[in-house]
């Protein structure tokens, strides 16, 4: 089978097609025939050395994506081939026409829903249902400020806040970024780039504050972000794309009881025992009806990896870029 392989740690042209084995599911795995893999940030980190569980190369990159199931082990109920399914923790990656996942990673699609956006389900909409819903457990009525609105999960958790009733301050890189939330159902857009997300937001809510702050971004924005929570606020940090180190003041959170939370979803589900399943069959049902929409912003062959990575490091995507290894 064809694959893109990381050959190396380093920029975009290290990525190749190659050819490997077709893996063959073990007692408790599942063969899978991809249709559709989801690209993320954490891929470009693996991509360059900087994804802590990454190993060494060569890596088959990509975390989720959908496709058929062509096999099963011996030990698997429940599933046939044939089935439509998502699935995360592929072996290889998912940068594959074929991957084995393990019967605890596959989820059952729902018949309307289409390959592309089931593959983008398991990072990024996961990342913003778990962290809006179970860590801020975000409230009608409630503000949210959703930095980078305009990513994968930033999409989601604008859709998500607005479901649950909460109004949203959504901040992107450029204007078109901003323009693009808004349209998605922010209800106030800031370009971070241009201007001062502190002091727009105190114009938008006062001195109370906002209830919930997604910080996708890290670094600097992070003390940014503890400033803006109100009394009883949740400032829930998911990533640190600046690469930069966050200084801040333990003065800017603790005197109006801010909590913390921090999420990474690998360590939630190996060392805390998070199984996904059922909040990812939740939001399969939700993007299958229509109540979640996957925006899926560029589609790419496995020949096109290189360029993909480029795509998204470059930062021009507005939601979910993928891979469709089959063509």
């Amino acid at each position: 089978m064809r694959v893109a392989r990381i050959e190396e740690f380093d920029g975009p042209d290290v990525l190749r097609v190659a050819e490997e084995p077709r893996p063959e599911p073990g007692d408790n795995e599942i063969l899978i025939e991809i249709r559709s893999a989801g690209i993320n940030r954490a891929d470009v980190l693996t991509r360059g050395g900087g994804y802590h569980a990454a190993g060494q190369p060569p890596i088959v990159p990509g975390f989720e994506g959908s496709g058929i199931v062509r096999g099963v082990g011996d030990e698997v109920e429940g599933f046939g081939s044939g089935d439509r399914v998502f699935a995360f923790g592929g072996s290889p990656g998912f940068y594959a026409e074929y991957a084995t996942v393990s019967r605890e990673c596959v989820v059952w699609m729902p018949e309307r829903l289409g390959w592309d956006p089931a593959a983008a389900l398991s990072v990024a909409p996961l990342t913003a249902f778990y962290c809006l819903r179970r860590l801020a457990d975000l409230k009608s009525g409630e503000t949210v400020l959703v930095w980078a609105a305009a990513t994968g999960v930033g999409d989601a958790a604008v859709q998500i806040s607005k479901s649950l009733g909460a109004t949203v301050i959504a901040t992107a890189g450029t204007d078109e970024k901003v323009d693009w939330a808004l349209e998605n159902g922010a209800d106030y857009g800031i370009n971070h780039n241009e201007r001062d997300v502190l002091e727009e937001t105190r114009e938008i809510v006062g001195d109370a504050g906002v209830a919930v702050v997604l910080d996708t971004v890290g670094g600097r924005r992070f003390g940014e972000s503890l400033k803006m929570a109100g009394s009883g606020g949740r400032v829930v940090v998911l990533a640190n794309v600046a690469l930069e180190e966050s200084v801040i003041d333990t003065r800017d959170f603790y005197p109006r009881n801010v909590t913390i939370y921090g999420f990474q979803i690998n360590n939630l589900m190996q060392s805390l025992g998070y199984d996904p399943r059922t909040d990812l069959t939740e939001l399969a049902n939700l993007a299958a009806r229509g109540a979640l929409e996957v925006h899926v912003d560029a589609v790419f062959t496995l020949e096109g990896a290189v360029d993909a990575h480029r795509y998204l490091e470059a930062r021009r995507n507005r939601g979910k870029v993928v891979i469709h290894p089959g063509e």
